[in-house]
């Protein structure tokens, strides 16, 4: 039976009469009877055919019709195939009393014209006298109607092949038409969407009940909703939901993007939209139909503008063909957008897109969720806790997450071919993959900077600022759960204020070190600008940004120079007034828009209460781990609104360093800085008075410096006689009565801060 039979087309005769040919010596060694039923093994899966002798009686060769098969992916290239006489078997037949058939018709007119006996009679007259398998495909040739029957359920139920003869019961279940059969036949992968079973519970109501209960929804009097806006951050799955809905309902799903309307003469873009929606009502002719217009904001922006004619023609053909959707139509519009105030305000109303969804960025629990999905085909290590790193990964949308999953298997692969280990994905990977993939809606944004990591133990003294700043924002940050249930409010912000040169910058780099958070630093260089509305609008953006990556800390250095008093009308324009605003509108919580939220619905206040997850995503939702840090020597120009309870709530006076604090400070500057024995840095502190933190820095430096110029470049350390020199040169910034004016101000700080000195 090693016999090799090489495959080649059918003769034209055979086309359609299942059919195959093959030599004396094959029939023989199978035991074949001429017409008898013989299954054939093919790459693709099994065709079932009759065995027929070739005219010219030549063995070595087999002719086969591929009218009755396995499978949907048959094959019709024979060129230089050969396949095993072992790969061929003969069976017995057994007459069906019923059939169950799927019958794939080529249009919707054809599928519309089946409800009479005559179309019944056809697909008899096509079946009869044909073997058949369960599930098996037939390929009809010849009938201007029917493309193809695939076989659903057979009475008896065989192993063998059954034959259909003309008292065998036949039963058409369906009746599709060949675009349908050919969407539903394509190796689309399963779309899991974790996190989103409300949004999915939601968005399948509004697209099901119309589609297969139109029925019901118009006994009871009700319009079918005719679109959906989905709402939500970029990267964040409302394409994948959509595909998602659509597989599991059994929708038609047809997508429509801006590149594919827009054409290159006038009126090309109408007559595309057109023709999208006259193919879309075809087809909803036959089944649930799914339109889907990704990037909406795009093709149809606000009109308006002059500079926007296709634009306008294009939103307001939209308009027309929404208007005349049938609500006995199988058809739903879906349109996605991150930019939803960018939409022309005529499509947002009821009879056009009925409901708006909001999908915000992804809370704990669905961030667990989300990572669940992505690394269920991961082999990960133990040391893996998927719950550290939800917790890690506020801010990160499901592209994001996605990313960082790919980057920590990608450094598991480079590490396993330098040492030829298995590439498990453990923890030390995800934290390399975390220092390549950052949030997407922290790129490019406004006052997102880099900076060298700064510890407390790199600033000398100032040990109960520390103490304080620790207080009120990195124990907030890191265990909000402590101030919920000492029933606490959290700060909104704190105001660093002294004289110049005292470390005000460098403790905020260090609280924000310390806290591992996002860090956004913004100046009256990032915000003034010559056009109108363009200041604020640029402040709102920021706090924005900070909330999509919270926990955060927004950082106004010399916060006098952007925003001075009120009742001081400094400047003609009034930008600094109306920056103030904002500033005071975004700490009262008044900038929150909807579409910032976390999550897919609002957390109340009482919504926490009984579970850690639930406190800690109420944290998440409504955005309390962001912190604004404020810095300045100038607070007495500092509007009163700012200041008080409930906006900048902590006032923390810097003081210049003292003597025990400069002994500190010149330690860690001469720390790197050779010093010849007679150097004391007691003396060097107690002579340094009115010195700040800057100036003594200074002072090491000129030192330095001083020491290379008298000894030249083969200088080994720095003497007194340096420092002396180097006194000369760097005096003092501060004096007695700018230090008089701070105290003065310090009255207007929290009591409890007298502890400082």
């Amino acid at each position: 039976m090693d016999t090799v039979l090489r495959l080649i087309p059918s003769n034209p005769e055979d086309t359609g009469t299942q059919r195959c040919r093959l030599g004396p010596k094959a029939m023989s060694l199978l035991g074949a009877k001429v017409g008898f039923p013989l299954l054939i093994s093919l790459p693709n899966g099994s065709c079932l055919c009759t065995a027929w002798p070739r005219k010219d009686l030549s063995d070595g060769f087999l002719q086969i019709d591929l009218m009755c098969f396995t499978s949907h992916k048959h094959t019709t290239e024979f060129k230089n195939k050969s396949i095993g006489i072992n790969q061929l078997k003969s069976l017995t037949s057994v007459k069906l009393k019923r059939v169950t058939v799927k019958v794939v018709v080529k249009n919707i007119e054809v599928k519309l014209a089946t409800s009479g006996t005559t179309f019944n009679d056809l697909v008899r007259d096509l079946l009869r006298n044909v073997y058949v398998l369960p599930r098996c495909f037939l390929s009809i040739s010849g009938s201007s109607s029917v493309v193809n029957i695939e076989v659903l359920n057979m009475d008896p139920v065989t192993d063998d092949a059954g034959l259909i003869t003309a008292k065998t019961n036949i039963h058409i279940e369906e009746v599709t038409t060949l675009e349908w059969h050919q969407q539903t036949l394509q190796d689309v992968p399963q779309c899991q969407v974790a996190g989103m079973d409300n949004i999915c519970a939601s968005l399948r109501e509004i697209i099901s009940l119309p589609l297969c209960y139109p029925e019901t929804i118009n006994k009871l009097g009700l319009a079918c909703p005719k679109g959906l806006l989905l709402v939500g951050p970029p990267g964040v799955g409302k394409t994948l939901l959509v595909k998602a809905v659509a597989r599991e309902v059994g929708a038609y799903l047809i997508s429509l993007s801006g590149s594919a309307i827009h054409g290159s003469r006038p009126g090309e873009g109408e007559e595309n939209l057109r023709n999208i929606f006259e193919k879309a009502r075809d087809i909803s002719r036959g089944g649930p139909c799914l339109l889907f217009i990704d990037e909406i904001d795009s093709l149809c922006p606000k009109r308006g503008n002059s500079n926007n004619a296709p634009e306008d023609r294009i939103v307001a053909q939209l308009l027309t063909l929404m208007d005349g959707i049938h609500s006995n139509n199988k058809m739903v519009i879906v349109a996605a957008t991150n930019r939803p105030d960018d939409i022309d305000s005529a499509l947002r109303r009821p009879g056009r897109f009925d409901r708006e969804i909001v999908i915000g960025t992804p809370t704990l629990t669905q961030r667990r969720a989300i990572l669940e999905v992505l690394t269920s085909n991961m082999p990960i290590c133990n040391d893996v806790d998927l719950d550290s790193l939800a917790e890690m990964t506020v801010g990160y949308v499901g592209a994001d997450l996605t990313a960082l999953c790919r980057e920590a298997a990608m450094q598991a692969v480079l590490q396993a071919q330098q040492s030829c280990e298995d590439n498990l994905v453990n923890r030390m990977h995800f934290s390399e993959a975390f220092k390549k993939i950052r949030p997407s809606t922290a790129r490019s944004s406004i006052g997102q900077v880099e900076f060298k990591p700064v510890y407390w133990e790199q600033i000398g003294g100032l040990d109960d600022i520390k103490l304080l700043l620790k207080q009120s924002i990195e124990w907030p940050m890191k265990y909000p759960d402590a101030f919920i249930r000492m029933g606490l409010t959290l700060p909104k912000g704190v105001l660093l204020y002294g004289p110049p040169g005292c470390a005000k910058t460098m403790l905020v780099k260090a609280v924000a070190t310390s806290c591992h958070c996002s860090f956004l630093s913004v100046s009256g260089a990032d915000l003034f600008s010559p056009y109108v509305g363009d200041s604020e609008r640029i402040l709102t953006q920021v706090f924005r940004q900070a909330r999509a990556s919270a926990p955060a800390i927004i950082f106004l250095d010399e916060i006098d120079a952007i925003m001075g008093s009120r009742s001081d009308c400094r400047s003609g324009s009034g930008v600094q007034e109306r920056i103030l605003s904002v500033l005071l509108n975004e700490l009262d919580g008044v900038g929150l828009k909807t579409t910032e939220r976390r999550g897919n619905k609002i957390l109340l206040e009482g919504d926490h209460d009984g579970c850690e997850n639930k406190k800690m995503e109420f944290q998440e939702v409504t955005n309390k781990s962001l912190m604004i840090v404020a810095a300045t020597n100038r607070p007495d120009v500092l509007d009163d609104a700012l200041l008080r309870p409930g906006r900048l709530d902590k006032l923390l006076y810097v003081p210049p360093p003292d003597e025990k604090a400069r002994l500190s400070v010149l330690k860690l500057c001469t720390a790197k800085i050779p010093l010849a024995p007679d150097v004391c840095l007691e003396s060097l502190a107690a002579d340094t008075s009115f010195y700040s933190g800057a100036d003594l820095q200074n002072l090491c430096k000129e030192a330095a410096l001083v020491s290379l110029h008298v000894n030249g470049l083969q200088a080994t350390s720095v003497k007194v006689e340096h420092f002396q020199k180097a006194f000369q040169s760097v005096k003092p910034s501060l004096n007695g009565k700018d230090l008089d004016v701070y105290k003065k101000l310090r009255g207007r700080t929290v009591s409890h801060l007298d502890v400082v000195n």
